[in-house]
């Protein structure tokens, strides 16, 4: 289970929130460690299902090879102009590769909710097209962090 954040708890997603936050958004930040210690930080399409956090990630990126090594990552989404409109998600926690990599489509059990919501949420399509040049990785978070400044102007 995610630890919970204790600074900032009255600007905080409520559970509902934050699911509704994470199914609507298209884009996240992923922060990797690269082999020399520096962050690197690259822009990517995921899926929500509840729990994980699905990444599907060029197989040939500077990503790919930093999660190789060092599983760690953390996570952002975020929306808003203004600075009352800003709402977020940091999720932090360790990497899971998850099926053949890269993925051609073989079958895999464990893949076919999060394809099937990555396919219509980013493609609007019923199955996930396969491009032989991507692979799936699983964050299931240790760490949540959420903030909503709406929130804001209620209190």
């Amino acid at each position: 289970m995610a630890v919970t954040q204790r600074r900032g708890r009255r600007i905080m997603m409520t559970p509902e929130e934050l699911d509704a936050f994470l199914a609507e958004r298209r884009t996240c930040r992923v922060a990797t460690v690269s082999a020399d210690g520096r962050p690197h930080v690259s822009a990517l399409w995921f899926a929500w299902d509840g729990t994980s956090l699905w990444l599907y990630s060029l197989t040939r990126s500077r990503r790919w090879a930093d999660l190789r090594r060092d599983p760690r990552l953390a996570v952002v989404v975020d929306d808003g102009e203004e600075y009352g409109e800003l709402r977020g998600v940091e999720l932090a926690g360790t990497a899971v590769f998850v099926g053949e990599a890269p993925r051609t489509g073989a079958d895999c059990p464990e893949l076919a909710a999060p394809e099937a919501l990555f396919a219509r949420k980013n493609f609007g399509l019923e199955a996930m097209p396969h491009d032989g040049r991507h692979a799936w990785l699983r964050l299931t978070p240790d760490a949540i962090a959420s903030w909503d400044f709406r929130k804001l102007s209620a209190l």
